[in-house]
């Protein structure tokens, strides 16, 4: 009986040991702990945000109102009502995204063939209200004029996977 119990007191021994020492290791490396709203940490080229519509350089809307996005979203998040122009192309009059329905998926992201909807690098938005989860064309395109240079390097550094 007295064996038993003095390896297990030394197996137990090298355990505390084995642990002060891991803990000692990391005791001073570089803490990983982030001060979360005044750091933050690096987010990914495909990581799904909120949305926006993104512009030419020349000012020009890039939605070409095919409604391919209105189509594969499987949540029934977007609505579009587009009209012709002048020129014969088609444009958006109304460009809805329920927001409080939408499940970033991306695949709204994924069917545009002119890449205007996009979903950005902001996830920290919260409203008090529903209706300011309704977001209309207006907002969408401020989101991305906001959000163009971040949205333009996400986009090309995941242009080879696409």
């Amino acid at each position: 009986m007295a064996f038993l119990y003095r390896t297990a007191r030394t197996l137990l021994l090298g355990e505390l040991i084995t642990g002060m020492a891991l803990t000692l290791r990391y005791f001073f490396r570089r803490k990983v702990t982030l001060n979360y709203p005044y750091e933050k940490g690096p987010l990914g080229p495909r990581f799904r945000g909120e949305h926006a519509l993104r512009r030419y350089p020349n000012g020009e809307e890039r939605c070409i109102a095919c409604k391919l996005c209105e189509a594969i979203c499987p949540a029934l998040a977007i609505t579009i009502e587009s009209e012709p122009r002048d020129d014969g192309s088609r444009r958006t009059t109304r460009y809805d995204i329920d927001m409080t329905k939408c499940i970033y998926c991306g695949l709204c992201e994924e069917a545009c063939p002119v890449d205007a909807i996009v979903e950005g690098p902001n996830f920290e938005y919260s409203t008090e209200t529903h209706e300011e989860l309704l977001y209309d064309k207006e907002r969408l395109l401020a989101n991305g004029d906001r959000w163009e240079s971040a949205l333009a390097a996400n986009l090309e550094s995941d242009a080879p996977y696409r």
